[in-house]
């Protein structure tokens, strides 16, 4: 054990000597000031000691709102105290001697700010809103309303009772809602029957809140605020037409809209409940028609979507029905005006002749003579209910071929069917003709005539390229022709290229065949510098053939260093030229102009 001398027991005595009460000063204390509000006590006081008081409100800011009586201890405030601003203090005492020196303490020195109702309730916002449907029960909870109240939450200060001082308006009943006084939940107290969107005065109700805090003493502070409550609808009216019976026109062969159905529904516009669904249920196999909502009105809009035909039915009677976009509550049933029928009248229109087949497609030959039947035309009129008669006309005929009878449809050629025509693509040549009753007013449509022409051998063969060039020292030389024809397969290729019937062209010319299309031209000695002629019959495998009795110019040219001199010769086209088989030790290839 350690024993304790003088000097290790005179702090815990020093300490245990300072009696330091808690303290109490009431808020929005008046003058004057300072007042006294209690006493700090030392046993061990001597003249020399004296007390001093630090910390928050001392020499802490907020600085001198209390101070100490050097000499007796004795604390007080210096100024009014706002309990909502600061609600506690916490201070030291002590003792020194006159040096400074400290004798006892520090102690503490706790002083508690007693509250005053000097603060009203007040709401977060003047103006709340809510809402409750149409139809709820009562008890339902609308809203709930909370105010707050500075003052000391743990006394009747901010203790806040609530109530609904006012109601507008205030029918069917003044006490249409109640409020919770303790918690602020704002309830309905209508009956579901009379909260009804439709019978109210009004859809908003304004409510004028009071908390008053005291717990609702008569003479505790208030703080008012509005509350809007609005009556939400719910689908509880069907949709119902306004006629039972619509009746509307349309041409045949139109679309569009023909008639707009109305409709009355009770609840709020502009929501599920009013917006209107309509829908054809009956009398509409093939959906000619379709209804669309007009968002604006609620109106459906009746359209001929798929053109009608008179012919095939003069009327029609459609059965429609209309909803809601919200389903419609439990005890709530679409009826039977819900449902209307509409009666369509379709007017007849004179309509143009229809060909048939469109296009007609027929075979022929060509260079057929002028007055040979091409084609029968058929076109038939679908206004038969009515008695029309159809006459014929060219439309489109580019190459003036052809020739329509304007009452039987008989088409006859006018002039020569050539397939190697510009206006003939693909072997096909196309024509339009036109069909037209006798109607009022009259009536056109529209057929096409396509002619695939088979080719017939009426055209000559020709070579390519009608020009070639060589150089007057070569030997040996081989110059490739072809030949090309306007005619197609079997009246073109093979085809046989020979020389002239010139006397002596064997002698200098050699022809040899390369294949189908082709032949080698062999020059057998040299020639000078000039311009030549060479005959070619050229005979294509038509059955009858035909034979072109036809000339090659060839020019032989002076050849140095890469260039060709056919200056005699004028200017030839180079595109045409084809120039093979020249020997390269004995001849340099040449350009060619």
């Amino acid at each position: 054990f350690k024993i304790l001398g003088l000097s290790d027991m005179m702090p815990y005595r020093s300490k245990r000597s300072l009696l330091v009460p808690p303290m109490f000063v009431p808020e929005n204390q008046r003058a004057p000031f300072p007042r006294l509000i209690g006493k700090v006590i030392s046993s061990n006081m001597k003249e020399d000691h004296i007390f001093r008081l630090t910390g928050r409100g001392a020499d802490q800011d907020p600085k001198g709102v209390f101070s100490i009586n050097r000499l007796t201890g004795d604390v007080a405030v210096s100024r009014a105290l706002d309990r909502e601003a600061i609600a506690y203090y916490h201070l030291q005492v002590s003792t020194t001697d006159l040096s400074g020196k400290l004798v006892e303490g520090p102690a503490d020195l706790d002083v508690s700010v007693i509250d005053q109702n000097d603060n009203r309730p007040v709401f977060k916002e003047p103006r709340y809103s809510g809402e409750v449907q149409e139809g709820s029960p009562t008890g339902t909870t609308v809203m709930t309303m909370t105010a707050y109240d500075a003052d000391d939450p743990n006394t009747d200060n901010a203790v806040l009772r609530y109530i609904i001082v006012r109601q507008l308006p205030d029918k069917p009943s003044p006490n249409m809602f109640y409020i919770d006084p303790e918690r602020g939940d704002i309830v309905t107290v209508i009956s579901p029957h009379q909260l009804d969107r439709e019978t109210l005065p009004t859809t908003q109700y304004e409510l004028e809140i009071v908390a008053k805090d005291m717990a609702g003493s008569e003479v505790g502070l208030t703080g008012t605020a509005t509350a809007t409550i609005t009556i939400t609808d719910r689908n509880d009216h069907a949709p119902e037409f306004t006629h039972s019976l619509f009746q509307a026109s349309v041409n045949e062969g139109s679309t569009g809209v023909v008639v707009n159905l109305t409709v009355d529904d009770r609840d709020d516009p502009a929501t599920g409940a009013w917006r209107a669904i309509y829908s054809i249920i009956n009398g509409d196999p093939n959906q000619n028609f379709e209804i669309q909502t007009n968002l604006d009105n609620n109106e459906g809009m009746l359209s001929v979507v798929k053109p009608l035909d008179y012919e095939s039915a003069m009327f029609h009677t459609l059965l429609i029905k209309v909803e809601n976009e919200d389903p419609l509550v439990p005890d709530v049933v679409y009826g039977s005006s819900s449902t209307a029928t509409v009666y369509i009248t379709v007017m007849d229109v004179n309509e143009g002749p229809v060909f048939f087949p469109d296009p007609l497609v027929v075979i022929r030959r060509e260079n057929i003579p002028v007055g040979s039947f091409v084609a029968m035309l058929n076109a038939t009129d679908p206004d038969y209910l009515q008695t029309q008669s159809i006459r014929f006309s060219v439309l489109r005929d580019p190459a003036d071929w052809l020739i329509v009878n304007p009452f039987k449809g008989n088409v006859t050629t006018r002039a020569i069917l050539d397939r190697e025509s510009p206006h003939v693509h693909n072997n096909q040549y196309t024509a339009l003709f036109m069909a037209t009753d006798n109607g009022s007013p009259p009536a056109s449509g529209t057929g096409t005539l396509i002619i695939t022409i088979e080719d017939e051998n009426d055209n000559a063969p020709y070579i390519f390229p009608s020009v070639a060039r060589v150089c007057e020292d070569s030997k040996d030389m081989n110059v490739v022709i072809g030949g090309r024809d306007k005619d197609i397969h079997p009246n073109t290729d093979p085809f046989k290229i020979e020389l002239g019937k010139q006397p002596g062209l064997e002698k200098t010319w050699k022809i040899s065949r390369i294949n189908d299309t082709h032949s080698q031209i062999m020059l057998l000695h040299s020639l000078k510098k000039a311009n030549y002629n060479l005959p070619l019959v050229l005979t294509d495998s038509g059955v009858p053939p035909i034979s072109n009795n036809t000339e090659l110019k060839v020019q032989v040219c002076t050849c140095k260093k890469n260039r060709m001199d056919c200056s005699h010769a004028g200017s030839i086209q180079t595109n045409i030229l084809l120039l093979l088989g020249l020997k390269k030790e004995k001849s340099e290839l040449c350009r060619v102009y």
